[in-house]
C-alpha cells in the first residue's frame, strides 16, 4: 500500500471520545454529539409539586375572595348533633332573688417548672373572665312566730335571715382568653391530649376571684334594702300602715 492510499480520507476521520473522569458521578457527555443529558423529575415528584400549587392557587382564590361566590360553595358549614335535655330534677324557690351584680375579672395565671426554662416547660395564660352573682334573702323559713301584727292589723314587724351570696355564673359569651403561652412540652402535650390547651384552671380562678369581689361589694346589705322595700309596699298595699322588717341569724 502507498502512503498516498494510507492517508486517512477526508471526512472519514475518527470521532475522537469524551474523556471521562470516574471522580464524578455522571459522564459528561451522552447521547449524539455530545450534547449534555439532562435528568428528568420523577413522576410522583410532578404529581407532588402538581397538587401542592393547585392548593397554594385554592387556597389565594378563596383567602383574597378573587372569585365572588366561592365561598356559598366551599363554605364550611356547622351541624349540632345534640341530644336533648333530660330533666334530672326539679327544686321549689323560696328565696326571693333581691339583687345581683356584673363582675369582670383579668386572670394571670402562671405555671413555672423548677430548674426548666420556660421555653421548654411552662404556661401563662392571660384571661378576662365576666360573671354575675345574685344575692337572695330566703323566705321559705318564715313561721308564724317571725310575724308580729297588732290587734288593729295596722303594724306588721317580720324577721327574715340574712341576705346571702349565690355561687358565682361565669359568662361564656363575655369570658375569652388574651394569650397564652406555652413551652415546648406543654404544646407537645395539647397536641397528644384529649382535651388540648383546658382552661378549667383560670375559669375556677375567675369564679372564685368574682365571689371574693362580691362579698366586698356592699351586695348582701343591697339585697337586704330590696327585700324590705317589697314587703312594705306588700303589706302597705294590704291596708298595713307602718311595716318594719328586722334581720338577724336565726
Amino acid at each position: 500500500m502507498s502512503p498516498k492510499d494510507a492517508r486517512p480520507r477526508k471526512g472519514a476521520a475518527d470521532q475522537v471520545a469524551p474523556e471521562y473522569d470516574a471522580d464524578r458521578p455522571d459522564p459528561p457527555y451522552a447521547g449524539n454529539g455530545g450534547v449534555r443529558e439532562r435528568r428528568r423529575a420523577p413522576w410522583w415528584v410532578k404529581m407532588l409539586a402538581f397538587f401542592t400549587g393547585l392548593l397554594l392557587l385554592f387556597f389565594a382564590v378563596t383567602r383574597l375572595d378573587l372569585v365572588p361566590g366561592l365561598d356559598d360553595v366551599f363554605g364550611s358549614e356547622t351541624k349540632d348533633r345534640t341530644g336533648p335535655a333530660v330533666l334530672k330534677s326539679i327544686r321549689d324557690m323560696s328565696s326571693y332573688q333581691a339583687a345581683s351584680g356584673n363582675f369582670q375579672v383579668v386572670v394571670d395565671l402562671e405555671k413555672d417548672t423548677k430548674y426548666v426554662p420556660d421555653a421548654i416547660k411552662g404556661t401563662r395564660t392571660l384571661f378576662v373572665g365576666a360573671g354575675t352573682v345574685g344575692a337572695s334573702v330566703d323566705l321559705g323559713g318564715i313561721g308564724d312566730d317571725a310575724v308580729t301584727v297588732n290587734e288593729e292589723r295596722t303594724r306588721a314587724e317580720i324577721r327574715l335571715p340574712h341576705a346571702k351570696l349565690g355561687k358565682p355564673a361565669l359568662d361564656a359569651d363575655r369570658s375569652y382568653t388574651v394569650s397564652k403561652q406555652r413551652g415546648l412540652l406543654d404544646r407537645l402535650g395539647d397536641f397528644i391530649s384529649d382535651n388540648p390547651g383546658s382552661e378549667q384552671a383560670v375559669n375556677k380562678l375567675a369564679v372564685r376571684h368574682i365571689g371574693d369581689a362580691a362579698k366586698e361589694s356592699g351586695l348582701v346589705s343591697r339585697a337586704e334594702r330590696n327585700t324590705t322595700g317589697m314587703l312594705e309596699g306588700l303589706l302597705t298595699s294590704l291596708g298595713f300602715k307602718e311595716v318594719t322588717v328586722v334581720y338577724g341569724d336565726k
